[in-house]
């Protein structure tokens, strides 16, 4: 698997990134993983958006599927003799609702002559040339971590979520581990609803996972902070995400 991260800003765009998107990319097949507020521009920059497989959307935030909207712009009215057929769009159940009324009020028969929209419930099943595998996060809303194994390897991204130990048995043994780090140590942190950095590696260790990338620190929070704590906590190589960084996994 290659991935390719398009946008790795949590909660919102930062000054240097889109918010949450990623691109995995196997044996010719394309496989956006969230498609949050500002990543449909330069996830033209990785693959051109008449060659995407699916997209699979981890939850319903905005900084995780806010430019389906413009996706459905580009796939419905590119200037082309031929309509594209209907793109598979995974997501939790309501997907197809929001983004009718994020769009402004379309109508959710019109969204699926562009979208075909199938539920993310927890559990293994196929994708392409992938077996995705769904486990429940602990966050505020439904949101799903996912594990892609391919070829004897395996790929987890947590997508948004608290400590949980649905989400660690996911990582286990994992070739990288694509965490959320979104909070700090020392701050004022809900329960339910994010990682600091030393909880993404505790992570990591705990689920022997062989590398860990962190992602999804917000703008008003240090990087260096979160991965120095993930280091802490994680006897592996960990690394920032960054724009336009590229993993073979």
């Amino acid at each position: 698997m290659r991935l390719t991260v398009v946008g790795c800003s949590g909660s919102f765009p930062g000054p240097e990134s889109a918010a949450s998107c990623y691109l995995v990319e196997h044996d010719g097949y394309a496989l956006v993983l969230d498609l949050g507020s500002g990543a449909l521009g330069p996830l033209q920059r990785y693959v051109d958006l008449d060659r995407v497989d699916a997209v699979l959307v981890s939850h319903l935030h905005a900084d995780h599927c806010a430019d389906l909207c413009g996706y459905y712009v580009a796939r419905r009215y590119r200037p082309a003799p031929t309509p594209l057929p209907p793109l598979a769009v995974h997501g939790p159940a309501g997907t197809r609702r929001l983004i009718a009324g994020a769009y402004g009020g379309i109508s959710e028969q019109h969204l699926s002559e562009v979208f075909t929209f199938h539920d993310v419930t927890a559990g293994a099943r196929p994708l392409g040339p992938f077996t995705v595998t769904a486990a429940r996060t602990a966050h505020p809303v439904e949101c799903y971590a996912v594990r892609l194994d391919v070829a004897g390897r395996a790929l987890v991204y947590t997508g948004d979520t608290g400590p949980s130990e649905e989400v660690a048995a996911l990582a286990a043994g994992a070739d990288l581990l694509l965490a959320e780090a979104s909070f700090v140590q020392d701050g004022h942190n809900p329960p339910d609803l994010h990682l600091t950095g030393g909880q993404a590696g505790a992570m990591a260790q705990a689920a022997a996972a062989a590398r860990l990338v962190v992602t999804h620190v917000p703008p008003w929070h240090d990087p260096q902070v979160a991965l120095a704590e993930a280091r802490r906590a994680f006897d592996g190589p960990a690394e920032l995400a960054r724009a336009g960084a590229t993993f073979d996994v």
